[in-house]
């Protein structure tokens, strides 16, 4: 059967992460546990055969997949299709501050509509059609390897999604960590889950500094 390993890895923890305000596709960096997350998760996957490392261009997935590079020797592929969902103007908003201005746009987020586009972003149908349409682009290149995508929350929401046939509205109840490690089977027909939301790398409490990744 031709099939494509996927590992799926959201990038480590921003300030904004903690803070609890909508990146989008805002350029936001790695904080100082984002970057130790970073170097963990290059330990865990530098023995592991990989073929190619895609990764979103925004920095702070872009700086965890650099450091999956220096592990195992691939270089960094840079694709825009692996970007966050564009968040429109909810992007450097906090949830409380988002409620409080717009509490019916909010409403509707909260309930996943699937067609509600926030001013200047992606619905989530437009974001599963990229999403997926990716996915299977890159792929499709590599059949009979394992291929690594690093990208963001609502990346990996997507993929978990088309791997167990939920639907975009459904309410989620499955983690989607920073740095942890998710495979997923590829084939031209489907996408299928093999593991998720491993983070045992990240139960380590030894510091790694920056010669480490």
């Amino acid at each position: 059967m031709a099939s494509t390993r996927i590992i799926a890895i959201r990038h480590g923890e921003t300030a904004w992460n903690v803070d609890t305000r909508i990146q989008g596709q805002l350029d936001i960096g790695l904080n100082a546990t984002g970057r130790q997350q970073a170097r963990r998760l290059a330990r865990a996957l530098g023995s592991e055969s990989i073929s190619a490392i895609y990764t979103s261009d925004l920095s702070r997935a872009r700086d965890t997949a650099q450091s999956i590079a220096q592990a195992t020797g691939q270089p960094l592929q840079p694709h825009t299709g692996l970007r966050e969902r564009g968040f429109g103007l909810f992007q450097g908003k906090t949830f409380v501050e988002i409620e409080r201005s717009w509490p019916e746009l909010a409403l509707r987020w909260r309930q996943r509509d699937p067609h509600w586009t926030p001013e200047g972003g992606e619905s989530l149908l437009t974001l599963r059609e990229r999403i997926l349409g990716t996915t299977n682009e890159l792929a499709s290149r590599h059949i009979g390897q394992q291929i690594v995508l690093v990208a963001h929350g609502g990346v990996l929401d997507v993929l978990y999604r088309a791997a167990t046939g939920q639907d975009l509205q459904a309410a989620r109840s499955w983690n989607l960590g920073n740095a942890a490690i998710n495979r997923l089977l590829w084939t031209p027909q489907s996408l299928t889950l093999v593991g998720w939301a491993d983070t045992q790398h990240l139960d380590d409490d030894e510091v790694l500094d920056e010669s480490t990744s």
